[in-house]
């Protein structure tokens, strides 16, 4: 083992990581609370602000992934669609299979300029866990309780609200509502039986309402629906913790563009298009776990400075008096100074640990073991 390779398995080393994203991240959420101020004055402009401000923190996890465990990430298409890429708005349908899916999702926006203007429609829960939500609220993401009839009007309001937004964005779905899990599979597919549609193997059924809201909300403003298929090859199960430690993974993204006029206006029609969509995400899973890639033309987009560099910035800027501080107080002898360094240290890890927790599959909500019996 090299030496780079045996820093990347030391805890303290991700220790000084989380401190950094940490920290600068709640001076980043600091800041998009005094841009407030902007809001009544130029709406445009607070928009921007707060889309740079959350790249310098997003693209700190970007890095991990690029920089630090090395993971390449290759898209599975053809050229006339990646030639659109970061140049319109569009919804994003991607599989929620794995615990970085997001992170490959926002691999790809920071590729193509997006990261920082990039929405999804995240659960409520998520707004009130510091840097994630906080950071998210200030970008006007749009939260539900995912239960429809006390979100329907809060979605409706918040997807309306993006359809001048000014700078390129990816408004990313999740269809299947939580992430894969067999006993969530089997409860989806009793649900598929009892409705008539057909059975996935490697997808939960679609949720629909979601979908076509924000078809119809976004109507003018989107260009188009970029469905996405990921997976990993050797049947990697990659996990944050993973991609801390260094691992490299190699992931694949089979990115499909459907032009927005070409999905059906009418709700039951459009519906019917998402599962017609789920079948067919569903034979690209099973090709790919035959063959091993997915059809269409291989690209690598080159990986770009500017994670790397934010995140040096941030380094240089916390890491220096932290380490001034520590040393000052193990110098003083001090036993109380000392305990309360070891005490901060301590409840710094224990944040950060739950902040990755977030993204475990076994921790993750057990939304889908009995709401898939509900109707939508």
């Amino acid at each position: 083992m090299g030496f780079i390779a045996f820093l990347k398995t030391q805890f303290i080393v991700h220790l000084l990581i989380g401190f950094v994203f940490v920290v600068s991240g709640l001076i980043i959420n600091f800041i998009q609370l005094c841009t407030l101020v902007l809001w009544p004055i130029n709406k445009q402009f607070y928009r921007r602000v707060n889309c740079r401000l959350a790249y310098s923190l997003w693209s700190q996890l970007v890095m991990l992934l690029e920089w630090w465990s090395g993971t390449e990430c290759t898209l599975f298409s053809d050229e006339a669609t990646v030639k659109t890429f970061g140049k319109e708005h569009v919804i994003i349908i991607l599989n929620h299979n794995f615990e970085i899916d997001f992170l490959c999702g926002w691999t790809m926006t920071e590729r193509f300029g997006v990261l920082g203007s990039s929405k999804v429609l995240a659960k409520r829960e998520l707004l009130y866990v510091p840097l994630i939500g906080w950071t998210w609220y200030f970008l006007e993401i749009v939260f539900c309780k995912r239960k429809w009839e006390e979100d329907r009007d809060t979605v409706i309001e918040g997807l309306k609200r993006l359809a001048d937004y000014p700078e390129y964005m990816w408004f990313l779905l999740y269809c299947e509502g939580t992430r894969f899990t067999e006993t969530k599979h089997r409860i989806s597919m009793e649900v598929a039986e009892s409705k008539g549609l057909p059975k996935l193997k490697y997808h939960l059924l679609p949720r629909t309402k979601g979908f076509t809201t924000a078809v119809q909300c976004l109507r003018g403003t989107v260009s188009a629906v970029y469905d996405v298929t990921l997976n990993f090859r050797g049947n990697k199960n990659p996990s944050l913790l993973g991609i801390l430690y260094g691992k490299k993974y190699e992931a694949d993204m089979c990115v499909r563009r459907f032009p927005l006029e070409d999905i059906p206006q009418d709700e039951k029609e459009a519906a019917n298009w998402l599962h017609k969509l789920y079948q067919e995400k569903d034979a690209l899973q099973e090709m790919y776990n035959q063959e091993g890639v997915f059809p269409g033309q291989q690209f690598k987009p080159p990986r770009r400075p500017w994670t790397l560099l934010n995140f040096l910035f941030w380094a240089t800027v916390l890491l220096s008096p932290l380490f001034t501080f520590g040393f000052g107080v193990f110098a003083s002898g001090s036993p109380l100074l000392i305990l309360a360094f070891l005490g901060l240290v301590g409840a710094a890890s224990f944040g950060v640990r739950r902040l990755i927790g977030v993204t475990e599959i076994e921790k993750g909500s057990s939304y889908g073991n009995q709401e898939f019996k509900k109707k939508e």
